[in-house]
């Protein structure tokens, strides 16, 4: 599940952030010029953290010791938030609402971001995109109190988040519905989710693996004292990160490298031997390019972490045929595709507007 980093700046990071972002239409952030990996689903119970090769994002200048007080909200976000922004449904023929859509801090979550934005944008709706804002710590705030819409989710990590305790499970019905049940009192919705699963997964690499002879997670049972883990600063705090690991697989690791969150520098250190075992994800297309080991999750620690839109309801209501054409997305986009997707966007550099504008079109989603 995707897991974010704990900010200590709390509200003024939020607002430095959301004012730092493009108001409209500009593509996603060029990617890293190290072959990044995806970042689509999360370690532990929050989201992936941010790569530190997008450290010129307004996420990590939000981070920075530096970073000033709290500016005054804009007044786009004065609206958004305020109460009688949800004043009616569009009538027939009238403007539709401006829909402001934001993402996590990492490749696949921007390509999610644009293929939501570019299916509205193609039936008349103005998109302001908020790409890379950082860890769930800040997407979901940013959501709660209207300064972004709507984003794309992974239905467990965002249940464990909402949640205390968690009721999330392998189901991905169930788990929905659980977070639905979190998300009413916010006045948030979460919409259907895809097939597409983006998940924590632990890789070695196949010399480990041939030497250890490991093939799923609790092989590593008798040799964890003697290896070092890497993954996301946040992946000991984490339940379906560190946390889970010990707890469910009782394993005790010789040492934690923090990296980023299945981004170049995890690939590089589990490639250079930095690390032993190390969290990617699992529409991570290093994974067969670099022919790592994909250790089976055997005690089922990562639940049902499928895409899933989360809308604040005063626009569902404003636009009531965004439900259907979140959807049109959703019913076609599978576990292949965010791997295809992440692959052209993280490795062979494309941009993520124009990678989600070719899947959309393929699709006949739009034209």
């Amino acid at each position: 599940m995707r897991s974010f980093r704990l900010l200590a700046a709390g509200a003024s990071v939020l607002a430095l952030l959301l004012s730092a972002c493009a108001p409209s239409g500009g593509g996603s952030p060029t990617t890293a010029p190290a072959p990044p990996t995806t970042a689509a689903a999360k370690p532990a119970a929050a989201s992936p953290v941010a790569s530190p090769a997008t450290a010129a994002s307004p996420a990590a200048a939000a981070a920075s010791p530096a970073a000033s007080p709290k500016p005054a909200a804009s007044p786009a976000v004065a609206a958004a938030a305020s109460p009688s922004a949800a004043a009616s449904p569009v009538a027939a023929g009238g403007p539709k609402p401006t829909v402001k859509i934001g993402s996590f801090n990492f490749d696949e979550s921007v390509i999610l971001l644009e293929l939501y934005a570019q299916v509205l944008e193609a039936n008349g709706y103005t998109i302001e995109r908020h790409p890379r804002l950082g860890t769930r710590e800040i997407v979901q705030p940013a959501l709660e109190s209207g300064q972004i819409d709507m984003v794309a989710e992974y239905l467990a990590t965002s249940e464990a988040f909402i949640n205390k305790p968690s009721k999330a499970t392998s189901d991905p019905a169930a788990t929905s519905r659980e977070l639905q049940t979190g998300l009413q009192p916010k006045n948030i919705t979460v919409l259907d989710f895809a097939q597409a699963v983006d998940t924590n997964g632990f890789v070695v690499t196949k010399a480990t693996a041939d030497r250890l002879k490991l093939t799923k997670m609790s092989d590593l049972t008798p040799v964890a004292k003697d290896l070092v883990l890497g993954g996301p600063p946040e992946c000991p705090q984490r339940p379906f990160c560190l946390m889970g690991l010990q707890q469910t697989y009782g394993l005790q690791f010789k040492d934690f490298k923090p990296l980023d969150a299945g981004g170049p520098l995890t690939v590089a250190a589990i490639d250079g031997g930095e690390v032993d075992v190390a969290l990617l994800f699992t529409t991570d297309p290093n994974i067969t390019l670099k022919g790592f080991v994909l250790l089976e999750d055997d005690k089922k620690l990562q639940l049902a972490d499928n895409i899933a839109p989360l809308v604040r309801n005063d626009i569902l209501t404003r636009a009531p045929d965004l439900r259907g054409l979140a959807q049109s997305v959703t019913s076609k986009l599978t576990t292949a595709d965010l791997t295809d997707m992440n692959k052209q966007v993280g490795i062979d550099h494309k941009d993520a507007k124009d990678v989600a504008k070719a899947y959309l079109q393929s699709k006949q989603i739009i034209r």
